[in-house]
């Protein structure tokens, strides 16, 4: 049993990823875990944890540095929110805000395999839905809350080839935004997140 530890972990650690070239062209897919808030004013709610479902290609200008987007299925919101419904009722709840993500990334890969990388740029998220999680309503949430959410998408991550055209990855990645979400507030309200994903890519 423990020659049988051993040769994993010497096989872990001698996992290597070849570099891609300039014009090779990855595709992948994730799932992940949300962390997620919003704040306003200099103040922040409670986290809430949700998931994330996302697809990702990637086209390499050299070995190094490659243009990243991502299609994600992206659930974001707050933790212990309070909901007033038609007849004054306050309860509190969890709000749960489904998006479909779209960020655009620079990814810079280094080390001395290209194995991590570090991506940053921008996000487009577009609302799909609205729910609390302890309490029923009939009302549409979503009409409180603005369809487009923007802003700065960061991520590092690692890889470990699998096989010559596949390799895992695990990965933090955040979303910060800069466009309130409320239609309704006086202040702004922004949305949150870091995810810990884990995901394979393809090489074409």
């Amino acid at each position: 049993m423990k020659k049988l530890l051993i040769a994993i972990i010497i096989s872990v650690l001698s996992i290597n990823v070849y570099s891609q070239d300039t014009g090779d062209f990855e595709l992948g897919g994730n799932l992940g875990v949300n962390f997620s808030n919003v704040g306003t004013q200099g103040e922040t709610t409670d986290i809430t944890t949700s998931f994330n479902v996302a697809a990702s290609g990637e086209y390499y200008f050299s070995d190094r540095w490659g243009l990243k987007t991502k299609l994600i299925f992206d659930q974001k919101g707050w933790g212990n929110g309070f909901f007033i419904d038609q007849l004054g009722r306050r309860s509190t709840s969890d709000y749960k805000m489904s998006y479909l993500t779209i960020p655009i990334m620079a990814n810079w890969h280094f080390g001395s395999n290209r194995n991590w990388y570090l991506n940053f740029g921008i996000y487009a998220g577009f609302l799909l839905d609205v729910q609390l999680t302890d309490v029923s309503t009939n009302e549409d949430l979503s009409e409180a809350f603005n369809d487009a959410d923007f802003g700065l998408a960061l991520g590092i991550g690692y890889k470990f080839e699998v096989s010559e055209n596949a390799k895992l990855f695990i990965e933090l990645d955040g979303q910060n935004g800069f466009k309130t979400i409320s239609k309704d507030s006086n202040s702004s309200v922004l949305n949150n997140r870091s995810a810990l994903n884990f995901g394979v890519l393809f090489s074409l």
